[in-house]
């Protein structure tokens, strides 16, 4: 048997003011056939999954490039093309195979492309034939398009927020498209568009329990795959929103039933059903005082400025809060500000410096900072454990004000788990209130040394309220700007 693998991915924010070309995917991970590394990426796992059961059962594996571009805005018509094309002529030199994989996210955007994923996977149809079993592994942050569905045989989206799962997920994507060649399956997908925008967490209630349900009732009575696309809903295009897909054996209705079944569920939450309560920058930190102690800081979830959300991540909003309440210990970070770095490696650790940082990207990113700092620790390369890999932040430093420590980083990518903080020489037991940004990928790395983990409503630039996202694209009705069909 041959098999093909590669990886072409990022997470569209058509909202944002940060645009993508080529050079972005070559400055984030671009590995071309033969260099990707023994460890997973985010969306390039169903390479290393492929890989180990390539060595464990003799098939061939012919590995493409694998690339992602941090999330950000709208990916230039060149940029997409160019890389699309790279990979397309990868997989028709490899010619003939039985086994396509890819790993995507679901939500790139292009110009003259809403829809990159399906595009791909469209031409990737095209060029290996209707007999070679197609599947992708994607971001459950993704727009589930017809497109997608109809040009693969499998579409495994990873199920767990914080994304904890992808390797894992990858592996039952490569497991599946094996048993398919082999015919020892057929299988058929089903989609319930759910009509909502209603994304959820794994690491709370109601989210949690229904994950665990979902995964319970894979491999059982026909029951092949289950994935939930949250959407993503920073992207006006037509397909944001949530979906289910299930996948049986051979059996459509069986499929789509449980698929309207499972998604009539989610609609039964509500809006704000799966999300958790959000904090404006002075109520957060009241509530996280009441709750801070025994040596653990509170940590506060930045949501709505974090790079994971195709934002730049250097907003000023909480490190102005925290700068009203001097007598609180307290950290911050990772904000991007690639020229603030260059000038604290160059005083070196320990100088004292008049400093600007912050507050560049956009009018909701605050005002720039101008304090006196000390530079508390500098690194010419963060690089930070996110569940099964491993994210460069680039050249780094860490800067005190008073009872305040900030980590400014080169590269725009979230605040995954504590080395961010720690391996620049902040004792995180030491404070009182801990401010993350990202979204909830902190969660599983961030929580076991919490007393408690708020998430913040510091005003954007990510548009976080879905009932005034001014879509133009999207189909409707679509919930909560329009009544839910379904109910």
């Amino acid at each position: 048997m041959r098999v093909f693998a590669a990886s072409l991915a990022t997470e569209t924010n058509t909202f944002s003011p940060l645009f993508v070309d080529r050079s972005a995917f070559e400055s984030a991970f671009y590995c071309p056939p033969g260099t990707h590394p023994e460890t997973p990426t985010l969306c390039s796992s169903p390479i290393v999954a492929a890989r180990r059961r390539a060595q464990a059962e003799g098939f061939t594996l012919i590995e493409g490039t694998a690339t992602w571009a941090e999330p950000a805005g709208l990916v230039s018509r060149e940029a997409y093309e160019g890389l699309r094309d790279e990979i397309l002529g990868q997989l028709r030199a490899a010619l003939p195979v039985q086994v396509a994989l890819f790993g995507l996210h679901g939500a790139m955007v292009a110009r003259g492309y809403d829809d990159c994923e399906g595009d791909l996977l469209a031409h990737a149809r095209q060029i290996a034939g209707p007999d070679c079993i197609i599947g992708a592994e994607l971001d459950m942050h993704c727009h589930l398009s017809a497109q997608m569905v109809q040009s693969a045989d499998a579409l495994v989206a990873f199920k767990e927020f914080p994304h904890t799962d992808f390797l894992e997920r990858a592996e039952d994507l490569v497991a599946l498209c094996l048993r398919a060649a082999r015919r020892e399956v057929r299988p058929t997908s089903a989609v319930f568009d759910c009509r909502t925008i209603a994304g959820f967490m794994t690491s709370r209630e109601p989210g949690r329990s229904f994950v665990d349900r979902i995964k319970a009732l894979e491999n059982r009575d026909g029951i092949l795959s289950i994935s939930v696309a949250h959407g993503f809903q920073a992207a006006d295009v037509y397909d944001v929103g949530t979906k289910v897909l299930v996948i049986a054996d051979d059996d459509y209705h069986q499929a789509a039933a449980l698929a309207e079944k499972l998604g009539r569920e989610i609609i039964g939450w509500g809006f704000g059903g799966g999300t958790p309560p959000h904090f404006k920058p002075e109520e957060a930190i009241v509530e996280a005082l009441t709750l801070a102690g025994d040596g653990r800081p509170v940590i506060l979830a930045d949501r709505w400025d974090n790079p994971g959300g195709g934002v730049a991540g250097d907003s000023t909003v909480m490190v102005e809060a925290l700068l009203r309440r001097p007598e609180i210990p307290a950290a911050i970070g990772a904000m991007w500000d690639p020229v603030a770095v260059g000038f604290c490696r160059a005083a070196g650790v320990g100088a004292e410096i008049a400093l600007r940082f912050g507050g560049k990207a956009a009018p909701s990113s605050g005002r720039p900072i101008d304090a006196t700092v000390r530079v508390r620790g500098t690194t010419a390369d963060l690089l930070v454990p996110f569940a099964q890999s491993w994210v460069s932040l680039g050249p780094a430093a860490a800067v005190t004000i008073g009872n305040l420590d900030v980590v400014l980083a080169s590269t725009r990518a979230q605040t995954f788990s504590p080395p961010v903080f720690t391996d620049l020489g902040i004792d995180l037991a030491a404070k009182r209130i801990v401010v993350v940004k990202s979204s909830n990928h902190f969660h599983a790395a961030f929580a076991p040394i919490a007393a408690a983990v708020l998430y913040l409503d510091s005003g954007g630039p990510y548009p976080s309220d879905t009932r005034k996202i001014p879509y133009r694209k999207a189909r409707r009705p679509l919930f909560p700007l329009d009544p839910n069909p379904w109910l």
